[in-house]
């Protein structure tokens, strides 16, 4: 891939981030996400790219989605894999609440796991940590094995963890091993991303989320050297036999990094849209607006945060209406 494609991800991501950021505390989630959507797409025709996606929104009728399968870019440049979420949290913005981004990653044409949209029971680790899991494991083995690589005590290590009905015997599990929990309502993203950073204090994400989700936490993973491992749950025989469809024939293996992104490269980009522990979100000042962005690619390593002030008389309409 041609590492200019990072800057282009930016724009992408700083667009969705500006719209929905309009929709702050209102109460209306799809309206949120299709304004983050539509900014989104109309960025993405003008990269130089061949992209398809391969984790979406939703299937080919499911449009103004994202969806699976639909081709994004000029139609010129590198062929690639798209991972989207236009916004990672439609709830946390309609409520006016924390960690909601807009996310983006990218890979080398063939190379993203097609993860059926379903639940996937998660582990996430940042770099000091690697090894160190295995999602087959106790909660209470991790938790010892994720302290000890991190050097720490148990009862100093913090989780995150969604915020859910099925996570009760989870959470009373963490608490039994002495650990801490940060329990969020939505953004598992956020929470495998933050366990990479020490500023944000997460040291593991734990739990069952979205399977589409997980394939953009790797991605962003591979960038910053942790590691996710993941177990689809199909919920019914339906979901099950999706599986078989889109080429999964053992629904219990256990889904390491090289399965949810087998290349040695990839980019990944979130911008904020309402406050977070790594990223502020949109800021509206008068004629203008302020962006966060965090922008990685795993071929070189590098991570860079994007602080961006935007003049809203000199954007187009598809982002300040």
């Amino acid at each position: 891939m041609e590492r200019s494609l990072s800057m282009e991800l930016v724009r992408v991501t700083e667009a969705a981030a500006l719209k929905s950021a309009r929709w702050m505390g209102r109460g209306k989630k799809e309206e949120a996400d299709d304004a983050a959507t539509t900014a989104m797409r109309a960025v993405f025709d003008t990269i130089p790219m061949q992209g398809t996606v391969v984790i979406g929104e939703g299937e080919m009728d499911e449009a103004p989605m994202l969806y699976i399968g639909e081709k994004l870019g000029t139609g010129n440049g590198p062929g690639v894999d798209v991972a989207v979420d236009p916004l990672e949290g439609t709830s946390i913005v309609a409520n006016g609440s924390w960690n909601a981004l807009s996310v983006i990653a990218i890979a080398d044409k063939g190379t993203l796991l097609h993860a059926p949209d379903m639940y996937m029971d998660k582990i996430a680790v940042g770099p000091e940590a690697v090894g160190s899991i295995d999602i087959n494991a106790s909660t209470f083995d991790n938790l010892q094995a994720v302290a000890k690589a991190k050097n720490k005590a148990v009862e100093d290590v913090v989780v995150t963890v969604l915020d859910r009905p099925r996570h009760h015997k989870l959470i009373e599990e963490i608490r039994e091993a002495g650990a801490r929990i940060k329990l969020i309502s939505n953004g598992d993203v956020a929470g495998a991303i933050n366990t990479a950073f020490d500023e944000t204090g997460v040291d593991i994400l734990l739990g069952i989320g979205g399977a589409p989700e997980g394939v953009i936490a790797a991605a962003a993973l591979k960038c910053l050297g942790g590691e996710i491992q993941g177990k689809l749950v199909p919920a019914n025989k339906e979901e099950s036999d999706r599986c078989s469809k889109m080429g999964i024939r053992d629904i219990n293996k256990v889904l390491y990094m090289d399965d949810f992104c087998s290349g040695d490269d990839a980019i990944f980009a979130a911008t904020g849209v309402t406050d977070g522990e790594l990223l502020k979100g949109v800021q509206f000042k008068g004629t203008n607006a302020t962006t966060e962005t965090v922008v990685m690619r795993a071929k070189s390593g590098t991570v860079r945060f994007i602080d961006g002030t935007h003049s809203l008389q000199k954007k187009p309409d598809f982002v300040i209406k």
